[in-house]
């Protein structure tokens, strides 16, 4: 069966912190049992693509619900 990743990055984006709107987005996917790879610049998570996009869900949700204006999304589909 093939897996997903999706990055997403949440903004405002202000380098060298993260605001309550990015913890947030990055604690609503390990809620979900993945493990987001936080990155400089995004953060990464990898898995079955209906746990995935599940995860994504929320994580829209709660960083918007703590301040993001946008939030950027890119699913791949990986080997």
């Amino acid at each position: 069966m093939a897996r997903c990743k999706a990055e997403f990055l949440v903004e405002p984006f202000t380098e060298g912190t993260q605001g309550a709107h990015v913890i947030a987005a990055i604690d609503a996917v390990a809620a979900s049992g993945l493990e987001p790879q936080v990155g400089p610049f995004g953060t990464s998570v990898e898995g079955e693509p209906a746990a995935v996009f599940a995860a994504i869900m929320k994580m829209v949700d709660a960083a918007l619900a703590n301040g993001a204006s946008r939030v950027g999304i890119n699913a791949t589909v990986v080997a």
